[in-house]
């Protein structure tokens, strides 16, 4: 009998594959391990290392592995579990989680290389032209990959043209796999040992006087390891003698000088001296005290301490306590914006033990981070990181902060795994048997629903940090102010006098308005057309500082037309407003004050949020405009104004969580004011100042918010009273999408009876030339959660049976949100 080993590809197929190795191979293989496979014709896949068994696969004749990636397993045991909880608890494949949780650096694929054949006689008469210059630049190339292909006959789809030069034998294909992940050298310098006697080295200086400049490189290298004992990069080298690199490679090529390389990590952070003085109030000592007793009784704790009330300080005497036993924290944040404000706070208390985690860090960082955490580092005893971060291999862990826990960014929408960070830490928790704290100024009303059943222990925060006075909230009515023409742009009277006394104050104000962008709408005001993105079912937002008008959703883009494009008159009107045109209007109100904006337009690069926030900290600017990117858990210490364009917006919204939602991001804005000793000041301009969310944001009013809320979900069956999984069905064919939206539903429905909404069209009906339809499956508390999982699943393989529905795809999302 050989020996067999079990593998999971990173790809979107359910079952393992089976390849065939040797003893020894056996012997040396562990689980975690990655192994580079043969797959499909001629593609070569990284896939990791799962089972070892004797039993011949019976369908297949199992390849050979291509070669053993690893020394040591990449993935640790806890992790595999964890992904196999996400797999079947999210409804998607093990390799769709290996491939997201997975740094791409680690998961080497094979690249296609096309070689002239050198045994075939090539007569290049019968070559056609696109042949003929593949097989010219050949002559001059031992090897073409696929993409230089492309760029030589100019045309993206080229397979087909190398099958017809594979055939003709004019060239042949060979795989090639690419490590993407290269080791960072720094260059470094010393003197070469053939000096250390001084007499050579006198004999040496004399050589040199009459190469001044280099003369200066040696004894400017003295000068610094007279300072310094550490090496010498080449690069300070050349600095300090003001010389350049040429004069420097020439004393190394006469072995005057040696290079050597170091290796070092791409992210690198100012050591810091740890502060340790740290000290609770009375309140927050009663809070920590709370969760360290939920935390003796086995259960996730969550924190509920309204905005400024010192969470942070909380949670980093939580992580002290779990360094001290020798174990490893995560913090897991909503938002990249937010990790650089923390980072700086984190580092304070705990100096260089603090690693960062999240999808701005190129794939070489990545790799070095999780190699930092994976044997176990003293730099990644912490790691802050947005929620890819909770994939890092772990292997004592002992705490879970989710702070924010409410934010939405903590799902997870495309491509699968659809998980939600804060569940998926709970349960990565339980299988470290370590302890999970969730904190948030407005938690959602599902972790409050699980304190109220005793599920989670609670501990309440009431006050601001320092006693400071929670901010005056005010409405301010714009329909009212329309009406009487005292509108000053977007602005209300209100509004406007207060940015001017702020201002004058020397004192910052942050705007929310939640859309970018400067209009979300150009019409025409002779005909009334509106122009609209051909690959999707929304109109095109106009962006000002690019004369575009742009789809938020596939990214098409066109000039802004001088004429509408349905009737050709000059009447193009812009409807609406987005973040651009609040700057342009504060611009023109307020001339002398500097006006920034933070919106993903601007926050594209990867520092672009950590200059925003720090030229706002430094008060650079007076106003920040932005999206929902400032509500989070930011900390500006002299914000004492702030500002909501609109509110309505928010609360108008289809979803039955807008309500929620509508509070607790108010809530989190308004947060932003005054967190130092003056009382801050907040203005939210409404049409509908009577609505109860927009009263109970004003008064502080959570518990009243919560329980209306629980209520209406209660009439209407909505989590946390049931569980929710939408599945969306999309098809470039409209009637067949139709058709076999039709089709699924009813088999749920004979299968799942009364728990089944749809299929219905979502608001916005088509994305990316691809029409959407939605079916929404109520699953009761009291119902097995598992086994309807299964029969939605059973009823996926009839319908992918159907062949006239093969190209409708299926997407699950679990717990919706």
């Amino acid at each position: 009998m050989g020996y067999f080993l079990d593998v999971v590809l990173p790809i979107p197929l359910e079952r393992l594959f089976t390849y065939q190795i040797s003893e020894q191979e056996a012997g040396f293989i562990q689980k975690g391990m990655r192994v580079a496979v043969p797959f499909g014709k001629s593609k070569i896949y990284t896939a990791l290392a799962y089972n070892i068994h004797q039993n011949r696969p019976e369908a297949y004749d199992a390849k050979e592995i291509y070669q053993i990636l690893d020394e040591k397993p990449l993935v640790n045991q806890t992790q595999f579990r964890h992904w196999e909880w996400i797999a079947q608890y999210y409804m998607c494949t093990l390799g769709e989680v290996v491939r997201s949780a997975l740094p791409s650096a680690f998961l080497l694929e094979s690249e296609t290389l096309v070689l002239l054949n050198k045994d075939h006689e090539i007569n290049d008469l019968e070559l056609q032209d696109d042949e003929f210059l593949v097989f010219e630049a050949l002559q001059h190339q031992s090897a073409l990959k696929i993409g230089e292909i492309s760029g030589i006959i100019d045309k993206k789809n080229v397979l087909p043209l190398v099958n017809r030069l594979v055939q003709k034998g004019v060239v042949r294909q060979k795989e090639e796999l690419y490590d993407q992940y290269k080791p960072k050298l720094v260059r470094y310098v010393r003197l070469s040992n053939a000096f250390d006697d001084e007499s050579k080295l006198e004999e040496l200086l004399h050589d040199l006087t009459r190469a001044p400049k280099q003369s200066q490189v040696v004894l400017s290298l003295f000068q610094i390891q007279a300072t310094s004992k550490k090496p010498i990069p080449i690069s300070v080298l050349e600095k300090e003698s003001g010389s350049s690199k040429a004069v420097i490679k020439t004393l190394i090529d006469k072995s005057v000088l040696e290079e050597y390389f170091i290796r070092t990590d791409r992210v690198q952070h100012e050591a810091s001296q740890a502060d340790q003085n740290i000290s609770l109030n009375s309140l927050q000592s009663k809070a920590f005290e709370a969760i360290e007793e939920s935390f003796l009784n086995h259960k996730t704790a969550l924190l509920h301490g309204v905005t400024s009330s010192g969470k942070t300080e909380v949670y980093i005497k939580l992580i002290e306590k779990c360094l001290d036993q020798g174990k490893q924290a995560l913090y897991l944040l909503p938002e990249i914006a937010l990790t650089s404000q923390l980072i700086d706070r984190l580092r304070r208390y705990f100096g260089d033990k603090v690693a960062v985690y999240h999808s701005k860090y190129s794939a070489h960082e990545r790799v070095e981070a999780w190699n930092n955490v994976l044997n176990k580092a003293e730099k990644a005893q912490i790691v802050i990181g947005a929620r890819s971060s909770l994939f890092l291999p772990f292997a004592n862990l002992g705490l879970i902060v989710v702070d924010e826990e409410h934010e939405n960014s903590f799902k997870q929408f495309d491509p699968a795994p659809r998980y939600h960070a804060r569940d998926a830490a709970i349960v990565l928790a339980s299988f470290h048997q370590a302890n999970c704290v969730l904190g948030s100024a407005t938690p959602s009303i599902e972790s409050m629903d699980n304190v109220r059943k005793g599920k989670y222990g609670y501990a309440h925060i009431t006050n601001r940090y320092g006693n400071v006075l929670l901010p005056d909230i005010n409405l301010v009515d714009i329909k009212e102010a329309t009406r009487k023409k005292r509108m000053k742009g977007h602005f209300s009277e209100t509004l406007f006098n207060a940015i001017a006394d702020t201002l004058e104050e020397g004192e910052q104000v942050i705007l929310f308005q939640n859309r970018r962008g400067f209009s979300p709408i150009v019409e025409c005001t002779t005909c009334g057309h509106v122009a609209q993105c051909p690959n999707c079912d929304v109109s095109l937002t106009y962006h000002q500082h690019r004369n575009q008008l742009r789809c938020h959703y596939c990214g098409y883009h066109m000039a802004l037309q001088n004429n509408c494009g349905a009737c050709g008159s000059f009447t193009l009107d812009k409807k609406g407003f987005g973040t651009e045109q609040i700057q342009e209007e504060l611009k023109e109100l307020f001339p002398e004050a500097k006006v920034g904006r933070m919106d993903l337009d601007t926050t594209r690069g990867k520092y672009a949020y950590e200059k925003i926030i720090s030229a706002f900290e430094q008060q650079e600017m007076d106003i920040l405009v932005g999206t929902q990117m400032v509500t989070k858990g930011l900390d500006f210490r002299n914000v004492s104004l702030v500002g909501i364009m609109n509110a309505d917006s928010l609360l108008n919204f289809p979803d039955y969580r807008a309500h929620e939602r509508s509070f607790q991001m108010l809530t989190q804005v308004a947060g932003r004011a005054g967190r130092t000793k003056k009382r801050g000041k907040v203005l939210i301009q409404t049409y509908n100042p009577y609505h109860q969310i927009l009263q109970q944001v004003t008064t502080n009013d959570y518990d009243k918010m919560f329980n209306e809320q629980r209520y209406e979900r209660e009439q209407f069956k909505y989590p946390p009273i049931v569980r929710i999984i939408k599945l969306t069905l999309k098809d470039k064919d409209f009637n067949k999408l139709n058709e076999a939206a039709q089709w699924f539903a009813g088999s749920l429905q004979n299968v799942l009876k009364q728990q089944v909404l749809g299929p219905e069209y979502p608001a916005v009906a088509r994305v990316r030339r691809e029409y959407l339809k939605n079916i929404v499956v109520k699953i009761p508390r009291t119902q097995s959660a598992a086994q309807t999982k299964n029969s939605i699943k059973r009823i996926e393989k009839s319908f992918n049976a159907i062949s006239k529905y093969k190209s409708v795809r299926l997407v699950y999302n679990v717990d919706h949100i």
